[in-house]
């Protein structure tokens, strides 16, 4: 077996801090050349079950008649403070059951016909994304002629999906700013308060690509940022269901272990008190 001093050598350690910087300073230019997207960060209301009930609402009537989440079941969501007749009135629009998983009535081979693949179930689309991700998808589409469906997002670019809450955010258009310098590009994308990409061009330029409203919708801006806020917590809470109780549950145990620590602490200086 190799000597562990010899791999821990004075010199060994001197090759691999050396090395490790290398790849630090590598590394840095090859970040600051690539596209940057600075996003928002998602209102986090886990623990706000209104938000979450107005959440699943809108999961229900926008997402689902495309989108599944096989791993879901309608009775689950009790956990939310709602009743079971609740949810058969306002949760369940077709003919399920209250134990039944939610599942859309589009066929794979129709959806795709229409999008060119079958939309992915959501499940734990949140554990994959991210909530962050997901607030910005959703506040990221705009107008572009040139896609197939007419939408683009800033994203997700060359998104198979339209914007299917158009009517209620508006349609946006993409703004571009050109810059000299990166860093006044990168001061710009901080200045916008908001999703913007900084992007490298040809030539030693940078872009900084935000987006503005083209047509106002059915809500206001504060309001439909509320909007997806609720759907984007539904979506992070349908991904583990139990982490609430998991996290209240963790704090209990470690308030139990802190107090059983004191008294085994105790236990043993009164039964070593007398040992030499």
């Amino acid at each position: 077996m190799t000597d562990m001093k010899t791999l821990l050598s004075p010199r060994a350690a001197a090759v691999l801090l050396v090395a490790a910087a290398a790849l630090l300073v590598a590394a840095g230019p090859a970040r600051a050349s690539g596209p940057d997207l600075r996003m928002e960060r998602a209102p986090a209301h886990r623990l706000d079950e209104a938000s979450l009930q107005r959440g699943a609402r809108n999961f229900v009537n926008y997402c689902l008649s495309c989108h599944s989440a096989r791993f879901m079941r309608y009775n689950r969501l009790t956990d939310l403070g709602l009743t079971e007749e609740q949810i058969r009135d306002n949760l369940i629009l077709g003919d399920a059951k209250i134990g039944d998983v939610m599942t859309t009535a589009m066929r794979p081979a129709d959806a795709k016909a229409w999008f060119g693949a079958p939309p992915p179930d959501l499940s734990v689309i949140a554990r994959v994304r991210g909530a962050d991700w997901l607030y910005n998808y959703f506040l990221g589409f705009y107008r572009d002629p040139g896609s197939s469906t007419g939408w683009n997002n800033l994203v997700f670019p060359n998104v198979g999906m339209p914007h299917v809450l158009w009517a209620l955010s508006g349609s946006n258009r993409l703004e571009t700013r050109e810059f000299d310098d990166h860093e006044a590009a990168a001061a710009a994308a901080i200045a916008a308060k908001g999703l913007a990409l900084v992007e490298p061009l040809p030539g030693g330029k940078t872009a900084v690509r935000t987006l503005a409203v083209e047509t106002p919708g059915s809500m206001s801006p504060i309001e439909y940022r509320a909007f997806v806020a609720d759907l984007v917590n539904y979506l992070d809470y349908m991904g583990e269901p139990v982490r609430n109780k998991r996290i209240s549950l963790g704090i209990v145990v470690l308030m139990f272990l802190g107090v059983l620590f004191f008294f085994a602490y105790w236990l043993k200086r009164e039964y070593w008190k007398d040992v030499h």
